[in-house]
């Protein structure tokens, strides 16, 4: 046997052999951006081509995927957060998969018992305002919700609709987990009634209240924006020249941020199963979650993963995020919409 021959025999022998015919089907949101040397390794390492499905926002995905569940459109979904996660276990669009991988991932990461989804990223939805405003010589930043209901915050606040927008939809449900509904009290619809008394400006998304309305990133007049605890790196890593000082900042205003996390699964009927199961796997490895932050500028759900030096000195991870159990927004999601939507816009 000579040299070239024992070496294939050896690598034959320790790596693994994926009998793929097609590519494997990624199907994801239509932000989903990755490397393209990250996913060339994954293929170098396994032979394993991915063919990457964009699809609408996260909630729009959830429900074409659960729409064309008899006829799979692909074989790994990707980007299910626990806003919408009961929907796609109810709906039974997942195979469960228990990654060896998950054993070095935080426990308060993993919401299914069962498997059936594979966290992989987070990030936190919280209040950003215009440096420039609050500076020094300005007024002070909110440091509570109720803060954005008093007469000097008036006219200061643009949020997106939640039954639009994500990060809209997780705000709101940040005021339910601070303020609950129970009748008697100071509750969450009181509270938005008194927000939209205070002019606060509703807009139907992320970019139209980012880059529209907000004065920290554009020509808007409001210096308060609901936006993710990750956007004060991101304006300093695309600025060009590179600020001395980010333009944006994020308050952690009591109980103003909410989490999202987000997850990975195998797609019922996939007939890759097992090239499924290697991408979940690679998805947690440090490659891919050392590249999450500046391709998505979401957090990687693994300790080990090292941030990069913008997110070290400009992100914010609050020390304690409202969560509501996905069961629970399920269950009440469209009936808090709607009532939100009868005080607010009506």
């Amino acid at each position: 046997m000579n040299r070239l021959v024992l070496v294939i025999v050896l690598l034959l022998a320790v790596l693994p052999v994926y009998a793929q015919q097609d590519p494997l089907t990624l199907v994801t949101y239509d932000s989903f951006s990755v490397s393209e040397d990250v996913l060339a390794a994954f293929t170098d390492q396994t032979g394993i081509e991915v063919e990457i499905v964009r699809l609408a926002d996260a909630g729009a995905m959830v429900n074409q995927v659960i729409l064309t569940k008899n006829n799979p459109l692909g074989d790994v979904l990707y980007g299910i957060d626990n806003t919408f996660l009961s929907r796609g276990l109810n709906a039974g669009i997942f195979e469960p998969y228990e990654s060896s991988a998950l054993a070095d991932v935080p426990e308060a990461f993993v919401l299914d018992p069962d498997f059936n989804v594979t966290p992989v990223a987070y990030g936190d939805v919280c209040l950003n305002y215009d440096a420039a405003y609050f500076g020094a010589d300005g007024p002070p930043l909110p440091t509570s919700l109720v803060d954005l209901t008093e007469p000097e915050f008036e006219g200061t606040l643009v949020v997106e609709n939640p039954a639009a927008s994500s990060p809209g939809l997780a705000f709101l449900l940040a005021t339910i987990a601070a303020f609950g509904e129970a009748p008697d009290t100071y509750n969450w619809q009181e509270y938005w009634a008194d927000l939209a008394a205070n002019d606060v400006l509703v807009v139907e998304g992320w970019t139209e209240a980012y880059y529209g309305e907000f004065s920290g990133a554009s020509d808007g007049e409001r210096p308060l924006v609901v936006s993710y605890a990750s956007s004060p790196p991101a304006e300093v890593y695309f600025a060009d020249p590179t600020p001395e000082t980010a333009p944006t900042g994020v308050t952690l205003a009591e109980e103003a941020c909410f989490r999202q996390i987000e997850f990975a699964g195998i797609l019922t009927g996939t007939d890759q199963r097992a090239e499924a199961e290697a991408f979940i796997d690679f998805m947690l490895g440090l490659e891919f979650q050392e590249d999450l932050p500046l391709q998505m500028f979401v957090f990687p759900v693994s300790p080990d993963a090292e941030l990069p030096d913008v997110f070290v000195e400009y992100a914010v991870i609050p020390e304690n995020p409202a969560s509501i159990a996905p069961d629970l927004i399920e269950e009440k999601r469209e009936e808090w919409i709607q009532t939100w939507t009868e005080i607010v816009l009506r």
